[in-house]
């Protein structure tokens, strides 16, 4: 398994840059394109006195948009292998990244969505991860390098995981240490021994993990353990259950989307 080619999500919010910076690391550590992804969907003129009004109006707004769109890959080196170091388009965010990953290994998003105010080119993680079919890193807003030293792997035995799983394997090995932690009474350790055979077939240094968590607490189990271990990714399947469910009732993904400390490779 190798990762060849890398996206990331760009926009032009405060902690863009740093994101920028941790995919660019990433990209020269896999020897992997790296192409940056911008998108906003201008807003409806609404009404005007007539058509060349209207143009105007838009003439302004797409103005806006260009220099906005160049500020956000501020970092991305230049990439001589790729034809398209940069791919914009006036769109909706989460769909035009959604399209465009068919084309990589790997999509790199920020968390930092929903907040008031917020730049309209800022991709939801969650929409990403639900409709890429590629794995997403979510990457927390003050972070600028991943060094995917020690990984903890939230196990449960659904498709979701196993795919995480196959996902990671580009940093497990090159992991020093890496943990396969079952949580709560559903996960039990179904599964986890075979997983983390396999990651030793990989070449890591793997210990399996049972961990204690009521229902509803999880997440909380599984970052407590990776702060213990001063872990520094989480990799873990996303939405086994469907996102209006974790919507209306909580739920592992939303849950770590929410609050997690460290950087996070899930996969749909």
């Amino acid at each position: 398994m190798s990762i060849a080619s890398i996206m990331v999500a760009l926009d032009t919010g405060e902690a863009a840059a740093r994101r920028v910076r941790l995919a660019a690391d990433l990209a020269r550590r896999f020897e992997a394109t790296l192409t940056g992804v911008a998108a906003r969907k201008l807003p409806n003129p609404g009404p005007a006195a007539d058509i060349v009004a209207a143009q105007a109006s838009y003439d302004e707004e797409q103005a806006k948009y260009g220099p906005r769109a160049r500020a956000g890959r501020g970092g991305i080196p230049g990439q001589r292998r790729s034809r398209h170091p940069q791919r914009q388009a006036e769109a909706a965010p989460e769909a035009f990244l959604v399209r465009q990953a068919r084309g990589t290994d790997l999509a790199v998003v920020g968390r930092e969505v929903g907040r008031a105010g917020h730049d309209a080119m800022v991709p939801d993680p969650g929409t990403v991860l639900m409709e890429a079919g590629r794995p997403v890193l979510v990457a927390l807003p003050g972070v600028e390098r991943l060094d995917a030293a020690r990984i903890v792997i939230a196990w449960k035995d659904a498709p979701e995981a196993r795919r995480a799983v196959s996902a990671a394997l580009p940093f497990v090995a090159r992991a020093d240490k890496v943990f396969v932690a079952a949580a709560g009474a559903e996960a039990r350790f179904e599964g986890a021994d075979e997983v983390s055979d396999l990651l030793c077939r990989h070449g890591a240094h793997v210990t399996t993990n049972l961990l204690d968590a009521p229902a509803g607490e999880v997440a909380d189990a599984v970052l407590r353990f990776a702060k213990r271990e001063d872990a520094d990714l989480v990799v873990m399947g996303g939405y086994g259950h469907s996102r209006l469910r974790e919507w209306l009732f909580g739920g592992v993904t939303r849950d770590i989307l929410r609050t997690s400390p460290l950087c996070c490779l899930m996969s749909h």
